[in-house]
């Protein structure tokens, strides 16, 4: 059974940094695509970052050079490092799993999926 538990999401001003992490369970780390979704109040969720198994990675505009995702197959934990964040990053924060991925930031392509950890940045 695929388990993924998000962690590190916070309360940090605009400019601070967080880093969060999703360990997963129950699969094959290194085989699954996985990805970084946010979903803020009334909005629909949408991808942030991406990573596939070959360990390119898919960036929304949005974040670009602002975040970063990385995986480490030895701990089967995903990260996600957020820098210079701004007010409208806030949302809870969802990581997501799946093997066959050809739209990394779609969340229709996952079927594995987080609980969410809530990140929220003050002005």
């Amino acid at each position: 059974q695929v388990q993924l538990v998000e962690s590190g999401g916070g309360s940090v001003q605009a400019g601070g940094s967080l880093r969060l992490s999703c360990v997963a369970s129950g699969y094959q780390f290194s085989r699954f695509c996985m990805a970084w979704f946010r979903q803020a109040p009334g909005r629909e969720r949408e991808g942030v970052a991406a990573i596939n198994r070959d360990g390119s990675t898919r960036y929304a505009d949005s974040v670009k050079g602002r975040f970063t995702i990385s995986k480490d197959n030895a701990k089967n934990t995903l990260y996600l490092q957020m820098n210079s964040l701004k007010p409208e990053d806030t949302a809870r924060y969802y990581c997501a799993a799946d093997i066959w991925v050809d739209a990394l930031l779609d969340r229709y392509e996952y079927n594995y999926w987080g609980q969410g950890t809530q990140v929220t940045v003050s002005s």
